[in-house]
């Protein structure tokens, strides 16, 4: 095991109807001004803009609004944000939406912040932020974490570049206000490949090369488990409150590090491999992990096949068999058959893309950043690696 710092310093409040908090809390953080940056129009025909509009116009705070945001979120926006904050002198932003909407929230708090660059050079890795924006959320659906993580991912639109920050605090939200009742009208596509993402977000802290603490694994464990149980309950009753409750308070207990502490930081491969399909072919992102998992897993688990006996063993109660391996096999299998139960693809092909060979070397092209690095801590893999894992999951 290795030692670890662990630090949350986002304010939750969590329950029904917190989104009307806005403007007293953003009072209390001494904002004047705020940027309301939101996704589709779903956020306007709801009425939900018009209801945080109203608590911060009681709490006597002067706001504009960016809305447009989409799916694999754009620095175009991210930019055109960065400039209204300039213009309208904006010391706040207020992300309402998805983990899109937050993420390019926070590039734009990154960008405010740090005149003296361009604000992609902190995707490049090339400049490393010194400030922040502060940033407050309102989840509109459970899935990414980003309400309480220190990253966000960007995608260019010139060469369709998806690329993740450095994980800071800088960044991190000062609160979140999480209300269940604002997922309830998420189609169910959206719903459950949120939930794979809340997943992914904890098994790649989970499969580790090296000694991890009990307790962390536990508490992951756990977590895969409420996640999965409550998955395929809305599956069949989208309005249920309290499986809405548990998947949403586990996408932000998956993402703020609590189940990472003591395995190193995580390996990461499938998000990195997942976000070339995103950049390229502009897929939901929890779907895209579901689609490239298995064939990970296939490739990797032989680096420690009692790694993922365990998790068989502790998430979906498989006996152990007389060997690890057996055992190993039968948990990714349980798990591609839990992606199917919610309608999750579990290959390209079913993620709706037939690619060829020129398209599956492209992906592992710029997933190793033009044969430069390798990916993952599992089992390290570089361009080849990726190619292979790309062409598994066909």
């Amino acid at each position: 095991m290795r030692g670890f710092e662990y630090y949350t310093p986002t304010r939750v409040i969590f329950g029904k109807d917190t989104h009307l908090q806005a403007g007293t809390l953003l009072k209390e953080y001494g904002c004047r001004k705020v940027l309301i940056h939101y996704g589709s129009g779903s956020a306007v025909s709801s009425g939900l803009l018009d209801e945080i509009c109203t608590s911060l116009k009681e709490a006597e705070i002067d706001f504009v609004t960016l809305g447009g945001v989409v799916s694999n979120p754009r620095l175009s926006k991210v930019r055109e944000g960065i400039r209204l904050c300039q213009e309208e002198q904006v010391d706040f932003i207020l992300a309402v939406g998805g983990g899109s909407v937050i993420d390019s929230s926070k590039a734009i708090g990154y960008g405010v912040a740090n005149p003296w660059t361009d604000v992609w050079n902190f995707f490049l890795k090339t400049e490393i932020p010194k400030d922040c924006l502060p940033i407050a959320a309102i989840p509109t659906i459970a899935a990414s974490g980003s309400e309480m993580s220190g990253s966000c991912v960007i995608t260019n639109e010139d060469g369709w570049l998806k690329r993740g920050s450095t994980r800071s605090d800088l960044c991190r939200p000062k609160f979140a206000l999480l209300n269940p009742r604002l997922t309830y009208t998420l189609p169910q596509y959206q719903t459950e490949s949120g939930c794979v993402d809340i997943l992914l977000h904890t098994m790649e802290r989970y499969f580790v090369n090296l000694e991890t603490m009990e307790i962390t694994d536990s508490i992951s464990e756990s977590l895969m488990q409420t996640v999965i149980y409550n998955a395929r309950i809305l599956m069949k009753e989208p309005g249920n409150y309290n499986a809405r409750a548990e998947v949403m308070w586990a996408g932000s207990l998956s993402h703020n590090g609590l189940t990472g502490c003591g395995t190193g930081g995580g390996d990461w491969a499938c998000h990195q491999l997942e976000h070339e399909l995103g950049g390229l072919y502009d897929v939901a992102h929890g779907a895209g992990l579901a689609a490239i998992w298995g064939s990970w897993a296939r490739y990797v688990y032989q680096e420690n096949p009692e790694r993922f006996a365990q998790f068989a063993t502790n998430v979906f109660d498989i006996p152990c068999f007389a060997d690890f391996e057996s055992t190993a096999l039968a948990g990714i299998e349980a798990m591609e058959d839990f992606f199917r139960s919610i309608k999750m693809p579990t290959s390209l092909h079913e993620l709706g893309l037939d690619l060829d060979e020129k398209q599956i070397h492209e992906l592992a092209f710029k997933c190793s950043f033009e044969d430069t690095r390798t990916i993952g801590v599992f089992k390290q893999l570089n361009m080849k690696d990726m190619e292979k894992i790309y062409l598994m999951a066909r």
